[in-house]
């Protein structure tokens, strides 16, 4: 006969809780959960309530002892922050797990869930689950400080240029936004004849001295002014100031080269017109085609000025047009323009109409005039030019009339312009009259000039209907596809420093 037989098992008895005389496993207390959790708190000395600091300008939390970090709520990078908070205080615990409590967002509490386990009596071990809270205190921090104060700066970059028209300073502006170069700058104050930007450190200066030097002609100068000194760590403070000379010459002037500039360039004739400002001076010779481009340090080696000031255009209205098709070039000529169409034109000026005077020119607008248009150009028939080189010139090589540009009718192309440009805000010494026609005049050149074009953002116009992209009077528009939706992004969806200072 078999006998089957299975493993023996052993069974652990209970004991009676040296407190409360529950039965229990044993354990090395010999205390229950409930009553060990009466005699032993193992998140004593832990903080219930910690303040955190919060910078409501720019969305970013202080992270000891003077770093200000960009968290976003219930993220890993806000857990941290505040798990930090109690370091000192979790050196004596384990931490087993740690996860945010919702609240709502504009009650400026944070709740953080932690469990924790520590070695108590005898060996054992307790674990234990509380929430912390968190109270978000307001405190600017150092880099909006600097920007509400308006006079807190280091260095500032001092913008130039010494004419009477801001078509470069309009066409800076655009490049500035799209780059985004405003984004570190404190203050943008406008003045007579420039414009002054504060930054709150000397390399965001340097930063916009050298994206200036890339994208205009002009040459800088750099100071600096001792504020304080401190013996004892031999630190100095120091405020540091970048002038910024843009060229005098902007598009739509009428200047005169020196002659050995004029050579230099293909032996040009030394007046031409500037039909583009840049990272160059574009210029171009009416009389032959023939383009150029002049770098900033060529300027200031060769340095000329603008004959006229925009005041003096003249308009002429155009009698006849005969194109002249075979343009032979000189010897050494340089390249020409096959965007223009050599013209001799003869043209009236509209305040001569009931006289008999007429003026032959030629001129680079041959593929834009027709008998009857209308015409902006300078008189030098009737003015006495004031110009070193002008004066040494030969009078039969000096033109009667020099045309600038086709004139459409202003008030039409205004109505029909649906689009527009964003600005930056900027403090204003005041308001000139003439501003808004220099601004008129500055949107004309960008629906006339393509290349421009390319380097600004423009944006739809949603207040002015959509038309087509031509024109009955033949008035240059801009495309649909070349305008942008504006998108209004505010400053508390983004938090991003200098956003600001972007206005319509």
């Amino acid at each position: 006969m078999e006998y089957m037989t299975g493993p023996v098992t052993s069974s652990q008895g209970n004991i009676l809780c040296c407190q409360c005389g529950i039965p229990i496993e044993p354990n090395p207390a010999n205390m229950c959960v409930a009553c060990l959790r009466t005699q032993v708190d193992i998140s004593e000395g832990i903080p219930k309530q910690v303040s955190v600091h919060f910078c409501k300008q720019c969305e970013r939390y202080l992270q000891p002892p003077g770093t200000w970090i960009q968290c976003a709520l219930e993220s890993r990078e806000l857990l941290t922050l505040c798990l930090k908070k109690l370091k000192a205080s979790l050196s004596k615990v384990r931490l087993i797990d740690a996860g945010f409590i919702w609240t709502e967002p504009h009650s400026k509490r944070l709740k953080v869930k932690l469990t924790i386990q520590k070695e108590v009596l005898n060996g054992a071990i307790l674990q234990q689950v509380f929430v912390v809270d968190y109270v978000m205190l307001s405190q600017m921090c150092d880099d909006c400080h600097r920007v509400e104060a308006k006079d807190f700066w280091k260095a500032v970059v001092q913008v130039r240029q010494k004419v009477l028209h801001k078509k470069t300073f309009y066409y800076l502006e655009q490049i500035i936004l799209k780059h985004r170069l405003h984004q570190n700058t404190l203050r943008v104050k406008e003045i007579h004849d420039g414009l002054d930007f504060y930054y709150a450190s000397k390399q965001h200066g340097q930063k916009m001295v050298e994206f200036l030097q890339c994208t205009v002609p002009c040459r800088s100068k750099a100071s600096q002014r001792l504020i304080s000194h401190d013996v004892h760590t031999n630190t100095y403070n120091y405020k540091s100031t970048f002038s910024v000379e843009i060229v005098p010459i902007c598009k739509d002037n009428l200047v005169c080269l020196s002659p050995k500039l004029a050579q230099s360039l293909g032996n040009m004739h030394q007046i031409c017109v500037c039909v583009r400002v840049t990272s160059t001076i574009h210029l171009i010779d009416p009389r032959t085609l023939q383009i150029a481009e002049v770098d900033g340090s060529t300027y200031w080696r060769y340095p000329f000025n603008s004959l006229f000031h925009p005041k003096q255009l003249e308009e002429f209205i155009v009698m006849d047009v005969d194109r002249v098709r075979d343009q032979k070039q000189g010897p050494g000529a340089g390249m020409r323009s096959n965007k223009h169409t050599l013209a001799d034109v003869w043209v009236q000026k509209t305040s001569e109409m009931n006289t008999s005077q007429q003026y032959h020119t030629r001129t680079h607008l041959g593929h834009l005039l027709n008998p009857g248009d209308l015409v902006m150009g300078f008189d030098l028939a009737n003015c006495n030019v004031n110009d070193e080189f002008v004066n040494k010139l030969n009078p039969h090589h000096i033109p009667d009339v020099v045309l600038i540009k086709k004139s459409y009718d202003r008030a039409r192309r205004q109505r029909r312009r649906n689009w527009k440009l964003k600005e930056l805000e900027r403090d204003r010494e005041g308001m000139d009259t003439d501003d808004e026609r220099q601004y008129q005049d500055f949107l004309e050149d960008l629906e006339e000039d393509e290349l421009i074009r390319k380097n600004v953002n423009i944006y739809k116009n949603a207040n002015i209907a959509v038309e087509s992209d031509t024109d009955e009077e033949g008035a240059p528009r801009i495309s649909l596809a070349e305008m942008l939706e504006d998108l209004h992004i505010s400053h508390d969806a983004t938090g991003v420093e200098g956003a600001e200072m972007l206005t319509e």
